[in-house]
């Protein structure tokens, strides 16, 4: 029973257990023996397969993590080297053909500086199995990382000689060769190559690598051999010599120098149709950093024999040489391609611009975002407009449009600038359903504020009113907090003549819970009431909007309102408007506005009130005090005080006794006469002490001094405080 319950899983397990108490459970006399009473099958079936998963899953759980161990002296360092020497041998003697073992020892050896015995690992290898590849390479490396020049070149010799179909050894070692400076052994390298008679591409190093060491003497070998043709009168054969030169270097290994002496040679025949060409055939194929004497020498060749098209031509292309290596070193650069389309506009034909910009527009920004998008989107726009403008080509236009619509993630971000175009393009086609056929699609996509406008603009300039309506009312429903496009619906609906639809459709935007300048929106609707000449209606807006706000600037509009309408009560009216603000603002916390308020009032009295009503207005103005408070600093310290201006108005002093006894110092103050000592203060420094007391003292602290002070302006002593 034992036997059977080790292997056991868990769930089978407290099965097992419960039924066994349940078996128990029937007598005593029962309990040594177990009887099934059902032997049907069991409704949960449990597998071998599972009881095996579930033994590896609880092994993998219980293996705990290797400790982590500290070396801290030389003993403990050479016991752990023997532990993991002999840990790797016997793993080399389980099985000698695992060629990772062999390395993993290896380079565990040389981590530990032991080259010599990393060697002599390697070298072990090698007997098992001298064919692997992989073996030789990493032998090979340790001894260069170690600077063991010699024994590398012993290596690599060694695997060229065994296995000399592996082209991977002589790229390897001809590369260390090169890099050691050794270019007579690298040659010697390569010689021994090419006579196991590689690939193609074996070959191609090796002209490369004499071409990187010989190339420039080689040409100067070319010149000499020209040069010497043309002194003995052989012109003929000079030209054969340059022109075999030319074709033996190619494109791809041109020099300079060759097509400099090509075309001197040419200038000195009188051949100067040869000699642009070579100029021209050599700027074609040379880098601009490569071919600055040779640009040189063309615009000088130019200003002696050529034109001024011809000098422009050579100007021409410098630049564009110049864009071209920008172009290159960043295709990000959407300046440069600006400044390069405008160049060949201006002097290729339309392929040539075509290609360019076809190049230009193949750049795509690598991060969808808008603002890496917005200079290369100018790419497409410049490109539609020359196939329009310059190359007159509709139906090539129309595909430059549909790329870029189809380049651009509208479900990211859009450009509406380009959707206009196009619509504007198919207009200018007289094809007004597919310009409306591309606004209903970009509005459909990815609807903006501006292809809203645009499209209500373009429905406008062609007189379609009730479309202009329609786009209106969806505009609305896309934005109602927009003010601006409330107004310009009611502004169109005016110049129809539609005042009731104009007046409702400002009834319905001041009535919008949420909007971004409802000043702006009611001055709107104010104004059209008053350009209606319904002066009740604006009457009823003013008051409708200073249930909504108290601004002071409503207050003085309304005022104004009501002196600027004809009627023989209008400066009543007027009147009774600045008082009732006047009244509302009393306890305005803000009180320039209030004063603000006053002013306007007092001004208004001035022009077309009497004495009493302008004596009225003076007596509500505020008396402007200097006071002083203390400032603290953000961390609760003292931070010393500052001086402001305060506006007292008349029932503000009434209600401040404390007031009157600050303007009897004052008054005290410049009653003084000058002392013997001539110690007075001026008139601001005293105003500052008064203020200075009463902040100080409080109004408690000033009460107190009320009858000093009192019998100090009348001549009397105090005694001293």
């Amino acid at each position: 029973m034992g036997r059977k319950n080790s292997i056991l899983t868990g769930t089978s397990r407290s099965r097992f257990r419960e039924k066994l108490s349940a078996m128990t459970s029937c007598g005593e006399e029962k309990k040594d023996q177990l009887y099934v009473k059902n032997k049907a099958p069991a409704e949960v079936q449990i597998t071998a397969e599972q009881l095996l998963r579930e033994a590896k899953e609880r092994e993998l759980e219980l293996l705990p993590p290797p400790p982590k161990q500290k070396i801290t002296d030389q003993e403990e360092l050479n016991d752990y080297k023997l532990r993991k020497r002999k840990s790797f041998e016997d793993n080399i003697r389980k099985n000698r053909t695992v060629i990772s073992n062999w390395i993993k020892y290896a380079q565990w050896e040389e981590s530990l500086k032991e080259i010599q015995r990393a060697r002599s690992i390697y070298e072990r290898a090698l007997d098992v199995d001298h064919r692997n590849v992989t073996l030789w390479l990493k032998y090979a490396e340790i001894e260069m990382k170690s600077r063991q020049v010699n024994h590398a070149r012993n290596i690599w010799d060694r695997a060229i000689t065994i296995l000399p179909r592996v082209n991977q050894f002589w790229y390897k070692y001809t590369y260390m060769e090169e890099m050691l400076g050794n270019i007579a052994g690298c040659r010697q390298v390569f010689e021994r190559w090419m006579e196991w008679e590689p690939e193609e591409q074996a070959w191609h190093s090796y002209i490369n690598f004499e071409l990187r060491y010989k190339e420039v003497e080689k040409v100067k070998n070319w010149i000499k051999y020209a040069r010497f043709e043309e002194k003995h009168g052989y012109i003929a054969h000079g030209r054969k010599v340059y022109e075999r030169a030319v074709e033996f270097f190619g494109e791809e290994h041109v020099d300079e120098n060759l097509f400099v002496a090509f075309a001197r040679f040419e200038e000195t025949q009188k051949e100067f149709e040869r000699v642009r060409v070579i100029y021209k055939y050599a700027l074609d194929r040379i880098p601009k950093h490569q071919a600055q004497e040779l640009f040189k020498n063309y615009t000088m060749f130019e200003k002696k024999f050529g034109d001024r098209r011809g000098i422009e031509d050579v100007i021409v292309s410098k630049r564009r040489f110049q864009y071209e290596e920008e172009v290159k070193a960043n295709p990000h650069n959407y300046d440069a391609w600006f400044d390069y389309l405008r160049l060949v506009e201006s002097d290729a034909d339309a392929d040539t611009v075509r290609d360019v910009y076809e190049r230009a527009i193949a750049n795509i920004p690598p991060i969808q975002e808008k603002r890496h998008w917005r200079r290369y989107i100018y790419l497409w726009i410049n490109y539609g407009l020359y196939e329009e403008l310059e190359v007159k080509d509709p139906e090539r236009t129309r595909q430059v449009y549909q790329a870029c619509l189809e380049l651009i993630p509208h479900k990211k971000f859009t450009f509406a600038k380009i959707w206009l175009l196009f619509a504007q393009f198919e207009i200018r086609q007289k094809n007004l359903q597919a310009a409306r056929k591309i606004m209903g699609t970009a509005i459909g996509k990815c609807p903006k504020n501006k292809l809203l406008k645009g499209y209500i603009e373009l429905e406008l300039q062609l007189r379609e009113f009730d479309r202009c309506r329609k786009l209106y009312e969806k505009y609305l429903e896309f934005t109602p907090e927009n003010c601006t496009t409330w107004i310009k619906f009611a502004e169109l609906e005016t110049i129809l003549g539609d005042i009731e639809r104009a007046r409702a459709i400002f009834e319905l935007a001041i009535g919008q819970p949420r909007l971004d300048m409802p000043e702006v929106l009611w001055k709107s609707y104010i104004d059209f009431e008053i350009e209606q000449e319904e002066f009740e209606n604006t009457r009823n807006l003013y008051k409708r909007l200073l249930q909504r706000t108290q601004h002071v600037k409503v207050w003085i509009s309304y005022a104004k309102f009501e002196l600027s309408v004809d009627g023989p009560d209008r400066l009543q009216k007027c009147r009774q408007i600045y008082e009732e603000a006047n009244r509302s603002m009393r306890n305005c916390e803000e009180k320039e506005e209030r004063l603000m308020l006053l002013e306007s009032w007092r001004d208004f009295e001035k022009e077309f009130g009497t004495d009493s009503t302008r004596e009225r207005v003076r007596k509500l103005l505020p008396e402007k005090v200097k006071k002083r408070r203390k400032l603290t600093a953000e961390d609760g310290s003292d931070a010393g005080w500052e001086e402001y201006y305060d506006y007292i108005f008349p029932e503000d002093a009434a209600n401040q006794p404390n007031l009157k006894l600050l303007a009897m110092a004052k008054m005290w103050k410049k009653q003084q006469v000058i002392t013997e000592d001539d110690e007075t203060l001026p008139e601001n420094e005293s105003e500052s002490h008064s203020l200075l007391l009463f902040d100080v003292l409080g109004s408690d602290g000033v009460r107190q001094w009320d009858d000093r002070l009192l019998l100090r302006v009348s001549g009397q002593s105090f005694p001293h405080v």
